[in-house]
C-alpha cells in the first residue's frame, strides 16, 4: 500500500478567495454581451512559494461582474500542471520537483458540491521536474512529461482511481544550443484524436516523437518515428486541428508556429509562421497553444519581451495567416485557456501574478481585452471544470 505524507491530510489548508470586479467590462463595439446565468470554473495550477500556496479554483461570472478565485490545495509543490477528468469528479496535478525518483503526481477526488480536493493518492514520477500530463481518451492511462528527467512516465489507472507506474521511457540526444539543449528535454506528451498514438515534444533534442499506444500491453507506448524540427527551435506544446488531420506545434526558442500535415501517425511540415511583429528583436519564449472551440482559429502565447497572444486563422486559399498580435495582458504568459464556448479567453501570467480575461468575437476569433483581472501567485495553468 502507497503511504500518504501527513502533510496532505489536513484539507482546505489556508483557503484564498480574491475578488476581482470591473466595472463595465464590455467595449460598446463588442459582440459578446455577458448571459446573466452564465458562469465558468478553471483549476488553476501554479508554482508555489509558501506552504499557503497550491491549487486553486477560479469562477469566472461575467453576468455578475464577478471574478473568484480561491486555494483548495495548499502546501502542494509547484502544481504547475493540473487537470481533470471529463465529469470533474478525479482531479490529477503534480509536484515539479527534482529528487530520487523525479517529482510527484497526485491524483484528488473532487467534490463539485463545494469544489473540495481530497488526496487519494501519490505516486513518483521518475523523472525529474515533471511539467505535464495527458489523460487517455477512455481516462484509464496517464502520462507525465519529465522536462529535466528528459523521460516520459506511464501510468495506467486502477478501479479505485489510483495510479499505478506501468512504464517509463528514456529519450536520449540534444541539438544545437548548448544552454537549453544539452541534453533531452520532454515538455508534452498528447494523445492524438483517435487515442491510437502519443505525440511527445522533446525541446532538448528538437523532434517530435511518436509512439503507438496499446492499452492492452503491459507496456502500452511503442516508438512508430521521430520526426525532427528546424535546429534551435525547441518543440514545447501542440495541438490537432478539429479535423484531426493538422498537428500545431509551438516552437518555444524560436517564437514560431510550425504546421504540419498528420496520415497515420506520419508528420509532413506544411507551414512555418512568426509570433513575432516584423522588426521585433527581443527576447522570446513561446508557451502555449490552443485550437478555439469551434475549430476556426489557432492561438499562441509568447513570453520574454514580447508577452503577446497571436490569433491565427485560415484563408481562403487554406493557409493559416496570423490575424492578430494582441498584448496579454501581463508579464510571462505562460499558458491561456478558452471556455467551453469559446466566448472568453484567460491568460494566466507567472511574473506579474495576475489572470486576464479577453473577450473573443466569435466570427473573427479577434480578442479583446476586458477590465476582469485576478491577482494570483504565479499562475502557470489553466483547465476548465464543467458546470
Amino acid at each position: 500500500m502507497k503511504s500518504i505524507p501527513l502533510r496532505w491530510l489536513a484539507p482546505h489548508l489556508f483557503p484564498l478567495t480574491i475578488l476581482a470586479l470591473a466595472c463595465n467590462p464590455s467595449t460598446p463595439e463588442t459582440q459578446n454581451q455577458p448571459v446573466l446565468n452564465l458562469s465558468y470554473q478553471f483549476l488553476v495550477g501554479t508554482y508555489t512559494d509558501s506552504i499557503h500556496q497550491g491549487i486553486n479554483h477560479l469562477i469566472f461570472s461575467p453576468g455578475e461582474n464577478l471574478m473568484t478565485v480561491q486555494t483548495i490545495a495548499a502546501g502542494i509543490a509547484n502544481p504547475s500542471f493540473v487537470m481533470a477528468t471529463q465529469d470533474g469528479k478525479t482531479v490529477y496535478s503534480l509536484e515539479e520537483e527534482a529528487g530520487v525518483q523525479g517529482g510527484n503526481v497526485l491524483t484528488f477526488a473532487r467534490n463539485p458540491e463545494d469544489n473540495s480536493l481530497t488526496l487519494l493518492d501519490q505516486d513518483a514520477s521518475q523523472g525529474d521536474h515533471p511539467c505535464h500530463i495527458s489523460l487517455s481518451p477512455n481516462e484509464d492511462f496517464v502520462i507525465l512529461g519529465n522536462y529535466t528527467g528528459g523521460s516520459l512516465s506511464v501510468f495506467k489507472v486502477n478501479e479505485d482511481k489510483k495510479l499505478d507506474f506501468v512504464q517509463l521511457i528514456q529519450h536520449t540526444g540534444k541539438s544545437i544550443n548548448p544552454a537549453r539543449q544539452e541534453k533531452p528535454h520532454v515538455h508534452s506528451t498528447t494523445f492524438d484524436p483517435e487515442g491510437k498514438r502519443v505525440l511527445v515534444a522533446d525541446l532538448g533534442t528538437d523532434k517530435i516523437y511518436i509512439y503507438n499506444f496499446d492499452p492492452q500491453q503491459a507496456k502500452p507506448l511503442s516508438l512508430s518515428g521521430e520526426f525532427p524540427v528546424t535546429p534551435g527551435d525547441g518543440p514545447r506544446h501542440l495541438a490537432f486541428s478539429a479535423d484531426g488531420k493538422e498537428v500545431l506545434v509551438v516552437e518555444e526558442m524560436t517564437a514560431v508556429l510550425d504546421v504540419f500535415s498528420y496520415v497515420n501517425g506520419i508528420l509532413t511540415p506544411i507551414q512555418r509562421l512568426s509570433l513575432v511583429d516584423e522588426g521585433f528583436s527581443g527576447a522570446v519564449g513561446a508557451a502555449e497553444i490552443r485550437v478555439s472551440p469551434d475549430g476556426k482559429n489557432v492561438y499562441v502565447s509568447n513570453r520574454g519581451e514580447a508577452n503577446t497572444l497571436s490569433v491565427f486563422a485560415k484563408s481562403t486559399s487554406g493557409q493559416y495567416e496570423r490575424i492578430q498580435n494582441i498584448s496579454s495582458g501581463g508579464m510571462m504568459p505562460r499558458n491561456f485557456n478558452l471556455t467551453p464556448d469559446g466566448k472568453y479567453l484567460l491568460a494566466a501570467h507567472q511574473a506579474s501574478n495576475d489572470i486576464v480575461i479577453f473577450e473573443r468575437d466569435l466570427d473573427t476569433g479577434i480578442l479583446t481585452q476586458t477590465l476582469w483581472k485576478a491577482q494570483v501567485h504565479k499562475p502557470v495553468y489553466l483547465h476548465p471544470l464543467p458546470n
